[in-house]
């Protein structure tokens, strides 16, 4: 198998994540059903709807995968839901942590923290998904490096088209 296609391996096995991770800012447009999780803990950007979509943006991807049941697939997706879940889960609780940490250590919402703010998520999801995949460390690696590279494309696309504040 070469490199290129485990690599695409990867990254769609991580998709739920992704879309867990990029979900969350389109709810800051319903601002009267948006309330913060916890100012003090978290700050003023993590919602409670916020969280909600990007979980259920991940189930929703692991539901679009179970349905394209695609021969070069990681996992199986028969229990999709509960795959999804726990992507989402794990995608919104390491962003979530990784906001309390920032929170505690003083920088401010929206500050870049890098790597931190570009790998928060995958972690989060890899730790609750590990069992579903037997990941090699070198897995890990481009998992991490990909991400992260991804990441900030992405940040710097949504700052250009004006639906970010920063670039990071």
């Amino acid at each position: 198998m070469s490199f290129a296609f485990h690599a695409i391996q990867l990254l769609y096995f991580m998709v739920p994540a992704y879309a867990a991770n990029m979900t969350p800012p389109f709810a800051k447009y319903l601002r009267h059903w948006n309330r913060p999780i916890s100012r003090r803990c978290l700050g003023s950007h993590k919602t409670v709807l916020g969280f909600t979509v990007g979980v259920l943006a991940a189930v929703g991807s692991t539901f679009v995968q179970s349905r394209i049941a695609w021969s070069g697939s990681m996992t199986s997706y028969d229990q999709w839901p509960v795959l999804g879940l726990l992507f989402g889960l794990g995608a919104m609780g390491g962003d979530s942590v990784k906001s309390f940490i920032k929170r505690r250590i003083g920088i401010p919402p929206g500050r870049p923290w890098i790597p931190f703010d570009q790998l928060d998520f995958v972690l989060g999801a890899l730790t609750v998904v590990w069992h579903r995949v037997p990941l090699t460390r070198t897995d890990l690696v481009i998992v991490l490096l990909l991400s992260g590279i991804g990441d900030v494309m992405i940040n710097h696309v949504s700052y250009f088209l004006g639906m970010r504040a920063t670039k990071w």
